[in-house]
């Protein structure tokens, strides 16, 4: 994250080059010290009224979860997002620390980033009451105050809240001096964010130690309290299943959340394909309609009986999708000697083998998986012929196909080969301009769209020839 040369701190801008570097100069520059939550609020609530997405990168959610989030956020909550795999938790919380002030004070050297106006270790505190108004002030960016931890069954209390030293022990401090102990992740991002990933895998003692973090803000180590007023935002992500069978999130700590919001799966068509816009780096070009293709089959992949809905169907298998489109065209362009590699129906075959280990299917379609999938990838196709090339008359190519030679398609075709073998007809200029086709390449894909149309719609026949051919007659 770039800074820029005019940084906002306590309803202020200032020039880089004049911030206050000492506690003196800070309380001169009229700096208001807010908590977290204080200063979340202020800005989402300063994004509302003038207007600004405070949630840039977020789709689909702006109707249901969003308006819950920012009320949750607005009531000084920690949050736990409850969702299955894939629906955007953590991109949602990473996105939190954009309603951070993108810079604020801390005293230099202080290993919690402590406020100048409130120190709260002993040694901060020390250096306080020596150097008073020439205490130095550093500025940390916002991307530094968002700290996120993968829960896994073997984190520790040392990993989330601390644990004794032994160096600093054995250079002399006892046991019971706040000085021996390494703080874990939750101290260290005092006056930030923490964000717990899959919670319920924690295990059950370990979400004990953070009982006290989030109602009395204090942390416990080694039988001995610390009175850190800790100010921290705490989030968490969770999936359903997890909380209820493989591991769950213990009550007290339950009740400790402020709000718990469910997220889902992109409801719209439009909405699961701005997400692969968004997230899929394309090696190749990919007309809209096979996007399209592909978000119609994942929609049917949620509702089929044949897959595992509990497990759902990840907003990353679209975009595994897509990209396992764009390079089987690029690999086709580089065999053949292709300029413009340019992704046909013909290579939506390629996600099957590929995609089909990141869907858990019923225990009934043992041995069907392959037949699943490609009958979902059907129905997706035809539908979106239908929804694309509606309207159009294809009699005449069907009478072409089935008067003339057959048509060959496959991998070890070009789009000048296909467009070779196609007669010359206004149906085939109409589907082009439909589907917004201009290159050779993308004529091809246009033409090859609109015979596996009529194919999915029984209107002519396909059949699979030598090495990968498709012919359509």
């Amino acid at each position: 994250m770039a800074a820029s040369p005019e940084h906002s701190y306590g309803g202020k801008v200032t020039h880089a080059k004049t911030r206050p570097s000492t506690l003196g100069e800070l309380r001169a520059s009229g700096h208001h010290q807010l908590s977290v939550k204080q200063e979340i609020r202020a800005n989402l609530l300063t994004a509302l009224r003038n207007g600004t997405d405070p949630w840039p990168g977020i789709v689909g959610f702006e109707d249901s979860v969003l308006p819950q989030l920012e009320r949750a956020l607005i009531a000084g909550h920690d949050v736990v997002l409850l969702g299955e795999r894939g629906q955007g938790k953590t991109r949602l919380l990473r996105t939190l620390s954009l309603l951070l002030d993108e810079w604020t004070p801390v005293i230099a050297g202080s290993e919690l980033g402590e406020h100048p106006y409130e120190p709260i270790t002993p040694l901060s505190l020390r250096r306080a009451a020596e150097l008073g108004d020439a205490l130095p002030v550093v500025w940390r960016h916002r991307s530094e105050r968002y700290a996120e931890k993968l829960a896994t069954p073997d984190t520790s209390v040392a990993d989330l809240v601390g644990d004794v030293d032994p160096v600093k022990v054995a250079e002399g401090r006892s046991l019971g001096d706040p000085e021996t102990i390494h703080f874990g992740l939750v101290p260290r991002a005092h006056r930030g964010i923490v964000a717990i990933n899959e919670l319920p895998d924690l295990a059950e003692r370990i979400q004990v130690s953070l009982l006290n973090v989030m109602e009395e803000r204090d942390i416990q180590v080694r039988g001995y309290t610390l009175r850190l007023p800790l100010d921290v935002l705490l989030v968490a992500s969770a999936n359903p299943e997890d909380y209820t069978n493989r591991g769950r999130i213990i009550t007290p700590l339950k009740d400790r959340f402020g709000a718990e919001i469910r997220t889902h799966y992109p409801r719209e068509l439009g909405d699961e394909m701005a997400v692969v816009h968004q997230e899929a780096h394309l090696e190749a070009e990919v007309p809209e309609y096979l996007l399209e293709v592909l978000a119609r089959f994942t929609r049917l992949l949620r509702e089929s009986t044949s897959i595992d809905q509990r497990s759902g169907v990840s907003a990353r298998f679209a975009v595994a999708a897509a990209e396992t489109v764009a390079a089987s065209a690029l690999h086709r362009s580089v065999v053949l000697g292709e300029a413009d590699p340019v992704a046909r129906p013909v290579d939506l075959g390629t996600i099957i083998e590929v995609l089909r280990g990141k869907i858990e299917f019923e225990s009934g379609e043992e041995g069907r998986e392959i037949e699943v999938l490609e009958h979902l990838l059907r129905r997706a196709t035809a539908e979106t012929a239908r929804e694309r090339l509606g309207g159009i008359d294809l009699a005449p190519l069907v009478a072409a196909v089935e008067s003339g030679d057959p048509v060959v398609t496959g991998e070890r075709i070009t789009a000048k080969a296909l467009l070779g073998e196609l007669p010359e007809l206004e149906a085939l200029n109409e589907v082009a301009r439909r589907l917004k086709a201009t290159t050779d390449g993308e004529r091809a894909a246009a033409a090859e769209m609109a015979l596996e149309g009529l194919y999915l719609a029984r209107r002519i026949s396909k059949i699979a020839g030598e090495d990968g051919q498709l012919v359509y007659g």
